[in-house]
Order: structure tokens, then C-alpha cells, then sequence
């Protein structure tokens, strides 16, 4: 049987922030029914699983507005730079959020956290090689209050088990990373083709 593509009647803005936009699909279903599906367009994201020679997991701890409290997570960031390449983005995170830098860096996973309303997808590069260099001041917003924890991978790992680690890209690299400890050689390269990042609200903005 030919596969539906689901193709779209028709779109329309609902909304666009500093962040992220809000538009509204709709849809042909494989039945011919027209479904509206409304969509938060995201701007992507990087995260750094950053490990040092004793294999211990750079963690951050931050307030997230959203849900009311700080949580366990690891240095990340928006690809908000218009033209900037991810891997420089996770550099510079890397630097801002944990003051530290890496000489080897690789993909440990790419990730679409909802992919039922958004297209949001985030890029997790795995960095060894780490030095630390100092956090720049930061004077604004939640990362000024952030605090940084050097956390072994078997702790990392019960962190997620027991509820402790509840950020979704956290709990994925920290899981992956542990099993890749038995199988360094599955890393892939750095620049390997990232078949889901999100180009829409860029294009926006362009």
C-alpha cells in the first residue's frame, strides 16, 4: 500500500515570542477527515554531556519558571545565533553554563522531546577532553543562580532512577552515556547529518 503523506490544507500564526511560535495545521487524515494540529515551533537546542578523565557527568542545577523549581540538568542551550553551527553552540554553553572547554566532541543523541505538538529537537554531543576555564559573569536571568556538580555516572544513573533527575534530554544522555561506557567506539561524529533540526521559526526570523 502507498504510505499517506499527510499533507496540509492549510496553516495559520497563532502566535510568535522571543522563543518559540504557535501555528495551527490542517491536516488530511489517511481517511480524507481534515484534522487541525497546532504546533509550537522551537528554535532547537544543544546539550553537552561533558565527562571528565574519572568519567564523572558536568550537572547543573537551575531554576525552571515552568515547573516551579531547580532541577538536575546538563549544560544546554537555544540555537538562537543566527548561522551559528550547533557544535559551536555547545562549545559556547558549554563554557557559559560550566566554564569549562573539550577537545574531543562527538553525537551522543539526538532527540524530539514532543513531538506530538512540537518540533522541537535538541543535538546531546557527548565532550572528553574537558579543562576548566572559569564561568564568565552573569548578571541576568536564571543561569546568574545556577550551581555546577561533578556526578559520576552510577550516581547519575540512580539520580534518574530514583526521580531525582526529571529533565527528560538529562535523563536520556545520562542513560546513554552509561551504556556507551562499555562501547566508546558507538559515538558518532561530530558533524553527522541532523536529520529533525527545526528550521521554521528561524525562518522567521530571517
Amino acid at each position: 500500500m502507498t504510505r499517506h503523506d499527510f499533507p496540509v490544507q492549510a496553516s495559520k500564526d497563532i502566535y510568535q515570542g522571543k522563543v518559540m511560535a504557535l501555528r495551527s495545521d490542517e491536516v488530511v487524515m489517511p481517511g480524507g477527515r481534515v484534522a487541525v494540529r497546532e504546533i509550537l515551533e522551537h528554535p532547537g537546542a544543544v546539550a553537552i554531556a561533558a565527562l571528565d578523565a574519572d568519567d564523572r557527568l558536568m550537572m547543573i542545577h537551575q531554576y525552571r519558571h515552568p515547573v516551579r523549581r531547580r532541577l538536575w540538568e546538563l549544560p544546554a542551550g537555544l540555537l538562537d545565533v543566527h548561522g551559528e553551527d550547533p557544535l559551536e553552540t555547545a562549545k559556547r554553553e558549554l563554557t557559559e553554563e560550566a566554564g569549562l572547554t573539550a577537545t574531543d566532541w562527538s553525537v551522543l543523541l539526538d532527540l524530539v522531546p514532543s513531538p506530538g505538538f512540537s518540533d522541537e529537537s535538541v543535538r546531546v554531543y557527548l565532550a572528553r577532553g574537558v579543562t576548566e576555564v572559569g564561568r564568565p559573569e552573569l548578571h541576568d536571568d536564571e543561569e546568574a543562580d545556577l550551581s555546577t556538580r561533578w556526578v559520576s555516572l552510577p550516581v547519575a544513573l540512580r539520580m534518574v532512577l530514583s526521580g531525582t533527575i526529571v529533565n527528560a534530554i538529562t535523563a536520556s544522555a545520562v542513560l546513554a552515556a552509561h551504556a556507551l561506557a562499555a562501547a566508546p567506539a558507538a559515538a558518532r561524529p561530530a558533524d553527522v547529518p541532523w536529520q529533525d533540526r527545526p528550521t521554521r521559526f528561524a525562518d522567521r526570523l530571517t
